[in-house]
């Protein structure tokens, strides 16, 4: 790499972290080429990205950044994932680590400034996505809808049952 790339790939990296939400920093030291493809499968799916990074690179890339905090992090092999949602990043790199040994998580942030360790990306990952969240309240706002046309209904059905058994009964008689 000479000089004029590895300025831009500097200032793309840190476009990367002034526009995205959440950043996960991993070892990926031992992963095969087929569990990397695996890994990003799943990173893109999840609406997420993953890279490869130089570190020292990288650490020039975090200055004046939300995630600066995670600077130290950047030793040996490592990678980033990241996202706009909060949590999507967390929650695939630390499903892929548990069935994945040689993926090992370092930490990570949301954005604010802190910096999460390894029990902090756990946690974030345990919390539901937007999407998921998005889909509660969606179920909770029409829950109460649908109870209501339920009522209104109910009258007129058992205004019809009650003619049908009267008008079963007259023909019976």
């Amino acid at each position: 790499m000479n000089r004029t790339e590895k300025q831009e790939l500097v200032a793309d990296l840190h476009n990367l972290f002034t526009e995205k939400t959440s950043v996960v920093v991993a070892h990926y030291k031992g992963l095969t080429v087929s569990d990397v493809q695996a890994l990003r499968a799943k990173v893109r799916e999840a609406g997420a990205g993953y890279k490869v990074t130089k570190n020292r690179l990288t650490r020039l890339a975090l200055a004046d950044t939300k995630f600066e905090g995670l600077s130290d992090l950047f030793t040996g092999p490592t990678a980033i994932a990241y996202s706009d949602d909060p949590v999507a990043a967390a929650k695939v790199m630390n499903d892929f680590a548990k069935t994945n040994e040689k993926l090992v998580i370092l930490g990570g942030s949301m954005g604010d400034g802190k910096v999460l360790d390894v029990e902090g990306v756990k946690a974030l990952a345990s919390l539901p996505s937007l999407d998921e969240l998005r889909g509660k309240i969606v179920g909770m706002i029409q829950t109460p809808a649908t109870r209501i046309a339920g009522v209104t209904q109910a009258p007129a059905g058992q205004l019809a049952r009650v003619f049908g058994a009267y008008a079963d009964k007259g023909e019976a008689a």
